[in-house]
């Protein structure tokens, strides 16, 4: 086999500035070393008394991390032309960059010299530079091992999965198995339960004197980054250790979305189109991916990507502010249970406006335009085509042809892989396009603008609303929508037009594909938990000619409830469905308030997984939480917030770590009052579209003296 089909797809660097490039193919992998690379940043000053060029690339020659700088064209901005900027060459490694950009900062006052190209992450930054592709085959040899988190908290192990099977054994019968799969297998990725599980290994061997133990194709490993917090969008989150291994990719399962959303097919396909490598990927978020495709186009340009990024607003007239505020498109839900309610969805609706409308930083509030293009704000946008439609067309045309040929798989004898592999694809393309829109509105955002931001939302109003027109003129009644989709059910004495004709008709008039989603039997939009108002993201209903239901926001769709609760949530939802009568579910609430009282729930089946949001000491109230941090510090499990903790009530009148106990810890009790009163509050969720709330079940359920089969039979 010739070296032309080994591809790049994995980079690790040296301090010294040296890049080891791990290439593979089908057949071998090698490793190749690449001592010439240099990596660059931009520079460019601002302000009257800011130095000029020629002084600047003196002062930066003269620092020790500068190898060489020159002068070249590129566009600062998308909204500039070509002009002469200057290219610093680092001598080091990557993040030596962020180091000189840093040191550059400190000169002069604040704003005079201004960066570009700085913060890419290292291995997308080589790619970038060296213009590589490092999509690997998808024959990716993979090595999947798990361990569970108590076990790496409290080292040596006893027990490792590899592949699916569990073994056991002492510390060295342990790492016997691990090398012996290494050299069975020769992964290139390994998949792991917790990254921790590289330092717990290597410890392992140090320990107990087993010798040569490596899982790289070298020895060793490396810290890359340490564990961490931060908030996004009002909600904390934990970035655990990244670890490193020579010539071989690892993907932490306890710190990866594109990973669990899709697969490894989803993965490699937003390799592609990013060319950000396997690992760093792995990691990395919706937007982080987003910004590494946009960063391709930039550079496809000859556009330069600012460090620190800002943006102020323009001018708003006051009518403006109050239009651009509003939002998305909602339509109140008609509390209840419908009866032939159908579902309608524009396709990757926000996406799909930013490619018809072209909308874009450049484009939105143009200069060379005044004009009314978008409805409500009074915005125009320019005619010139906008590179953020030139990124998503393509990721939304390649998501359709793949919702298509999944279509079409559904209607004959598929191979059951190649389904996996569309259907991990589809699942990473669409969480880019979900992210775009949002990405628009947010502060860091590489390429964001608020006002895109606010024209998105202004034509999905109106696209909503159109459509809404055209559906009652037509005979059909709305009785919710939200965003991109709309629940219509027939008008009573009115003739109806066909739904599949209307959406022909919808999807030509607005440019954007208008898709039939499903049709109910019935649906039950809910009520908020405290308010006579409807909930808009919480409906359950019975999906007509699949014999399945579909639930959407109600406890058994929530991470937190325990198994126990959502499996009786679903049956009652069923029995709801048999008989229609809130009695009728009330009985059958009593089968599972019984099974409580007579502990026959096992406690796998009471487990309760909850994020924490702040460090143990924060907590000012001893909510159940804290209870579950206490009794993990009593057990050596360090957790930081944004981490899980799963957990069993065991006796809710403590303030105290006796009222919970860990998953990993043995024992049968649990608080029956507890976990009875989350079965109440399952139970309004599925009686509230009927009118019926906690005090009147509680009520029937107290009062009833009929024993009916239901209230004592299994399903």
């Amino acid at each position: 086999m010739s070296h032309s089909s080994l591809v790049p797809f994995k980079f690790e660097f040296d301090e010294d500035g040296t890049v080891t490039v791990w290439q593979t193919s089908e057949e071998q992998t090698r490793r190749v070393e690449d001592t010439s690379y240099r990596p660059r940043m931009y520079v460019t000053t601002t302000g009257p008394a800011a130095p000029s060029r020629a002084e600047t690339a003196g002062l930066l020659e003269e620092l020790p991390l500068v190898d060489a700088v020159s002068e070249v064209q590129r566009r600062p901005s998308w909204r500039r032309d070509s002009e002469s900027v200057l290219a610093v060459d680092i001598d080091g490694p990557p993040s030596a960059v962020s180091r000189v950009a840093r040191q550059l900062h400190t000169w002069e006052t604040p704003g005079t010299y201004r960066c570009f190209n700085v913060d890419f992450s290292p291995q997308f930054r080589y790619c970038l530079e060296r213009d590589i592709d490092p999509t690997p085959p998808s024959t990716l040899p993979t090595l999947s091992l798990g361990v569970d988190l108590m076990d790496v908290s409290n080292p040596p192990l006893d027990s490792i999965e590899i592949d699916g099977t569990t073994h056991t054994g002492s510390p060295t019968e342990i790492l016997d198995r691990v090398t012996a799969a290494i050299d069975e297998r020769d992964p290139d990725v390994f998949v792991v339960d917790t990254a921790e599980l590289v330092p717990t290994l290597f410890e392992m061997a140090d320990v107990y004197g087993y010798d040569d133990f490596t899982l790289g194709r070298e020895p060793g490993w490396t810290q890359l980054a340490g564990k961490s917090t931060y908030t996004s969008y009002g909600r904390v989150g934990h970035s655990p250790a990244r670890y490193d291994i020579p010539g071989r990719v690892i993907v932490n399962r306890a710190n990866t979305f594109f990973f669990d959303e899709s697969n490894l097919d989803g993965c490699l396909d937003l390799v592609e189109r990013s060319r950000k490598p396997l690992q760093e990927l792995a990691w990395a978020s919706i937007g982080n991916v987003l910004t590494a495709i946009q960063i391709r186009e930039a550079c496809s340009r000859n556009v330069l990507v600012q460090w620190k990024s800002w943006r102020p607003e323009r001018f708003k007239t006051m009518r403006q502010l109050h239009e651009a505020d509003r939002g998305g498109f909602t339509f109140a839900p008609d509390v209840g249970l419908h009866e032939d309610v159908h579902e309608l969805d524009f396709s990757s609706l926000y996406p799909n406006i930013i490619v018809t409308r072209n909308i874009s930083p450049e484009t939105v509030r143009c200069d060379c335009h005044d004009r009314d293009d978008v409805p409500g704000l009074g915005y125009s946008i320019c005619d010139e085509p906008g590179y953020l439609p030139d990124v998503l067309e393509p990721i939304i045309s390649d998501r359709d042809e793949i919702k298509d040929a999944l279509a079409e798989a559904a209607t004959e004898a598929a191979d059951p892989e190649c389904i996996r592999r569309l259907e991990g694809r589809s699942a990473a393309l669409k969480w880019i396009l979900v992210s775009c829109f949002g990405y628009q509105g947010f502060s860091n955002a590489k390429f964001g603008r608020i006002e895109c931001h606010e024209s998105i939302n202004a034509f999905a109003r109106e696209i909503l609303l159109d459509a809404k027109d055209v559906l009652e003129q037509n005979g059909w009644e709305i009785v919710h929508g939200i965003v991109d989709s709309l629940w219509v059910t027939p008008m009573s004495d009115v003739e109806q037009t066909p739904l599949p004709e209307l959406c022909v008709d919808l999807s030509e008039s607005t440019e954007i594909r208008l898709e039939y989603e499903d049709a109910y039997d019935w649906i039950a939009f809910c009520l908020m938990r405290d308010s006579e108002a409807g909930a808009l993201t919480k409906y359950f209903g019975r999906v007509r000619g699949r014999n399945e239901y579909k639930y959407r926001g109600i406890e058994c769709r929530q991470r937190s409830t325990p198994p126990f609760v959502a499996d009786a949530q679903r049956d009652l939802i069923e029995t709801l469905d048999t008989h229609r009568e809130p009695e009728a579910v009330c009985e059958r609430l009593q089968y599972w308030r019984g099974q409580l009282r007579r502990g026959d729930v096992g406690p796998d089946e009471l487990v309760i997984d909850n994020r924490v949001s702040k460090r143990r000491e924060q907590y000012t109230h001893a909510t159940r939480n804290v209870a579950a941090f206490e009794r993990a510090a009593t057990m050596g499990l360090d957790i930081s917030p944004g981490e899980s903790l799963s957990y069993i009530v065991v006796d809710d009148s403590h303030e105290t770590a006796d009222r919970v106990r860990l998953t990993a810890e043995a024992g049968e009790r649990y608080d029956t009052a507890f976990y009875d009163n989350l079965l109440i509050r399952a139970a309004v969720s599925v009686l509230s579209p009927l009118g019926w709330r906690e005090q009147r079940i509680r009520a029937y359920c107290a009062e009833t003296t009929r024993t009916t089969l239901r209230s004592f039979a299994s399903k």
